[in-house]
């Protein structure tokens, strides 16, 4: 078994939201996102994997394929179906959740971990 505290050393840039990979194998990855007040992610989809979403700590703008924007805060799952656009913002606090995807494909090692996984998936 392995732990982490999700809330734990967070990396709160001032110039841009932040993604940092907690965790990543060769069957799926976890991602930790920081924003600030103000900060977003740019519409973006995940082509080969649904994106699980979990709201940590916050509130925040998002909004997929139809474009309707909701409010959403902590304790709540959001679901991207693969291929899904989605924007996500920061609204008038820091922003924090952790996401979920289906496969690494350019993860080629049989090596897991956040550095690790990053570091072999070229």
């Amino acid at each position: 078994m392995k732990t982490m505290q999700l809330l734990n050393e967070l990396d709160l840039s001032a110039r841009h939201a932040h993604a940092e990979g907690l965790y990543v194998d060769k069957n799926g990855r976890v991602l930790r996102y920081t924003l600030k007040p103000g900060q977003s992610f740019r519409e973006h989809q995940t082509p080969e994997s649904p994106s699980y979403i979990v709201v940590l700590k916050g509130q925040g703008i998002f909004a997929g394929a139809d474009g309707k924007e909701e409010r959403i805060g902590p304790n709540a799952l959001l679901i991207f179906d693969p291929g899904e656009k989605h924007i996500i913002r920061a609204i008038d606090q820091e922003l924090v959740f952790v996401g979920f995807l289906r496969g690494a494909p350019g993860n080629i090692s049989d090596r897991v971990g956040g550095e690790l996984g990053r570091r072999h998936a070229a």
